[in-house]
Parts: C-alpha cells; structure tokens; sequence
C-alpha cells in the first residue's frame, strides 16, 4: 500500500480506503489509486457494476479530437449502439492532452459490457492483455497488426490506394511522386503496396526517390514533403497523398512552384472529406465508408457479446474511387523548335 500511496501520491489511509470499497475517496482519487497499482504489477478491487452484463455501457474510446475523420466514425458508433439499446461511455482525445492514455488504463470489465477502439496507438501486447481479460473489443482501423484473434474493421487501404495510381496511369502518368503516412502505421504500408501494383501493371518499378514519409498526416507536413518532391524531380506529373489534408499541402506546394493542377500536375488525396471536396481544384480521391465503419464495428462488437461466432474477425470496407478536377492526362512535351534561319 506504502509503493502503491506513493506513485499516485495520495496517503496509505486513502489507499487503504478504496482497497476496502469505502465510497468516502472521490471517483477520480479511486482510479488514480488503481492506475498506479496496475502500474506496479498488482490491482485494486473495481467499483461493482451492473450485474448484468446487458445492463452495462459499451466504451467507445478514441484517443483523438473528433475532426472530419473520427468524427463520423464516432457519431456512427453512437447513433448504432444506440438502435441497440445499448448506452456508451466515450473517452475522447483533446487538442489539450499530451499524450494518448495506455489501453491498459480504461475502465475494467466489470465496469462495461465492451469497448469499440478508433485507431488505438497501444501495441499489440496492449491488446492481447485486454483480450486474455475476455474483454470483448473492436479495433476500428488499426494503426498497428493485430493479434489474429482480435476483431477490426478497416477500409480496403491498399485497394484504395491502387485505383489512385491506376487512375494516373490510364491518364498517361508515369513520373509519380507519393506521400505516406508514418513509417510504422500499417496503413502506410498497404496503400505502398497498393501504389506499387498500379505502377507495375503500367510497367514501371517504385523510384524511392520519388518516396516521401510524413510524421502526420497534415496539410503542413503534406506541403513541405510534395515541395521537396517537387524540387527533387522536375519531371514529376503526379502525386499521390496519403490524405486529403496532405494532398491540400500539396496543391499549395504546386502553387508555389507555378504548377497548376490538373494542367501540370495531378494530385490525389484518400479520405473523400468535406475538406477535398471544399478546396480548388476539388480532389480526386478515394472515399473512406467511415459512417460503415462504425456500424460494422458495432455490428462485430453486438455478435461478441451475445457469444456468437465471428467467422471473419478482420473486415476491409470498400474504398471506391472518386474522380473530380485535380486529376487530368499528362501533358505531352512540347516539341523542341530549331531554328536553322528561316521562318
């Protein structure tokens, strides 16, 4: 109790308290002392729950601010639970936090019937702890591969990726730069993947010099990667970006240069968000179902909990192509004029 009182550095009276269930520590006193016991390796005793695991909330826990992305993804798990009769308890992120909390610090089993997981930063090993808890889950588009035994919902990333770079292909590109998202997000790895097959059914082999990573998806981090592609080879016609907000980048990137889009330059974004269909040009991209990602997850989370059998735990959602006008053929060199001095 001592170790336990230190590390979250309340008195050994108070840790003896919630270890007794009294209810005279206020709520937030009471998880700081568990934390810090599943921080060193021991446990507290929860706070009783409904008896009834029916009767209990689904968390929906997504560890970042809810934008044009998780937004949707969210509202959707919300609105499905809902047509369930199922209550949630909804654990955000905010523009004001530091860090996402460990997977290990959400509300135990007894507390909620489950948990939907948007795009959880946790390791694998977070999540097979949870899993070996029997807490059933849904990792909604993961950042990382999952045990084979835990559910997910993702959209078709590399599918997706692939229709983007043979769309420019068919247009006659070949000089095709791509922006990725982080190196370790798997993501970024599949839509590679996707991007590297479009480019070989049209002949041509990934240059990595033609290859740019960003540490965030953002339209800053976007623009300065298609500036250095730009600068880099002034032959490049295209440019696939790993989102809407990196392609906004990069149109900004093309402007600076004196590139007009689609006359000089296409380019790609991924998502289909209010912000490509905003700007000018409008983006082609490929449209993420995130409203279909939320109810599939629910879906997949209702099966877990009534105890039924889930023959396919992975699920990849279409991501169709959207053509709009930052996309166009390539522009043929113009012929070199010599002059032997007449006209």
């Amino acid at each position: 109790m001592r170790a336990i009182a230190d590390e979250a550095g309340v008195s050994v009276a108070t840790v003896s308290r919630v270890i007794n269930g009294r209810d005279a520590v206020a709520p937030a006193t009471q998880e700081m002392v568990r934390r810090a016991a599943r921080r060193l390796g021991g446990a507290v005793p929860e706070p009783s729950g409904p008896a009834d695991p029916a009767a209990r909330p689904v968390l929906v826990y997504c560890p970042y601010q809810l934008t044009d992305y998780f937004g949707p993804i969210v509202t959707s798990v919300l609105e499905t639970l809902a047509l369930h009769g199922r209550e949630a308890v909804v654990q955000a992120g905010s523009s004001a936090q530091t860090r996402a909390p460990s997977l290990l610090d959400l509300p135990r089993r007894a507390t909620v019937a489950g948990a939907v997981l948007v795009l959880p930063p946790s390791s694998a090993q977070d999540l097979r702890a949870l899993h070996a808890q029997r807490y059933p889950l849904v990792v909604v588009d993961p950042r990382t591969e999952l045990p084979e035994d835990v559910a997910s919902v993702s959209a078709a990333h590399t599918a997706g990726a692939r229709r983007l770079t043979g769309h420019l292909t068919s247009l006659g590109h070949r000089r095709i730069g791509f922006v990725g998202g982080p190196r370790d997000w798997q993501v970024t790895g599949s839509r590679m993947a996707g991007h590297a097959a479009a480019l070989s059914e049209a002949g041509v082999l990934v240059d990595p010099a033609l290859v740019r990573y960003v540490e965030e998806p953002s339209t800053e981090r976007g623009y300065r990667a298609a500036l250095s592609l730009l600068a880099g080879d002034p032959a490049l016609t295209a440019i696939v970006a790993f989102n809407d907000k990196t392609a906004a980048g990069a149109l900004r990137a093309a402007r600076e240069r004196g590139l007009r889009v689609p006359e000089d330059l296409s380019i790609t974004g991924f998502d289909d968000s209010e912000l490509g269909r905003s700007i000018l040009p409008m983006l082609t991209t490929a449209r993420q179902p995130l409203e279909e990602m939320g109810r599939m997850a629910v879906s997949l989370l209702m099966r877990l909990l009534d105890g039924h059998a889930i023959d396919t735990l992975h699920v990849e959602l279409a991501t169709p192509l959207v053509v709009r006008d930052s996309t166009a053929p390539v522009r043929e060199a113009a012929p070199l004029v010599r002059s032997n001095g007449s006209s």
